[in-house]
């Protein structure tokens, strides 16, 4: 563990019972997850964004990107603190009554600072690590070109430095009466 995963302070969750304190397995989550939400406010307007991300675990940082127009990049530039959060459904869990229909979760909250990544290495990198991230199999040069300089001209890339962060999970006995995933 890195001097800065150890600066990570654990947010208080309300449902005690079901908060994750295990750093392992808050890791795991974010660097197992498809997707995550970012969560900015822009003239106290509150807006989320789905985004594909990387967790680079050696910085404690979270990578992302978008266009450099558009409510994104003007909300992380008018105020830098977000929420971010990654989550996961399994088992829908009928009950006696609607009260007490549930659902199995995992998911972890990340609370910090969101900056625009300035340097073109750094950009350049993190991008890297978001096409590394998804498509594992293809190889820079050989299945696609490479970032390039025009590229980062148009692209924002975002750094959430993790100040906090919380795991919750919620899981039921394997045989829980009727239980199922949801299908649509």
């Amino acid at each position: 563990m890195t001097d800065d995963n150890a600066r990570i302070q654990f947010a208080p969750v309300l449902r005690k019972d079901r908060a994750v304190e295990d750093e392992a397995w808050i890791r795991a989550m974010l660097h197992g997850a498809a997707s995550g939400v970012l969560a900015t406010a822009e003239l106290e307007q509150p807006y989320l964004t789905t985004n594909l991300f990387v967790y680079d675990e050696t910085q404690n940082v979270i990578y992302l990107h978008s266009g450099r127009k558009g409510r994104t990049f003007k909300a992380v530039e008018a105020n830098e603190r977000i929420c971010f959060s990654v989550s996961e459904m399994g088992r829908l869990l009928p009950g006696e009554s609607a009260f007490n229909m549930s659902v199995e979760y995992a998911s972890v909250v990340v609370f910090g600072h969101a900056s625009i990544v300035g340097d073109p290495a750094e950009a350049a990198g993190a991008l890297q690590l978001l096409v590394d991230k998804y498509f594992p199999h293809l190889q820079p040069g050989r299945d696609y070109r490479s970032i390039s300089i025009e590229e980062l001209a148009i692209t924002a890339v975002y750094r959430i430095d993790i100040e906090q962060w919380s795991g919750k999970r919620k899981q039921a006995e394997p045989d829980f009466p009727g239980a199922f995933l949801y299908n649509r």
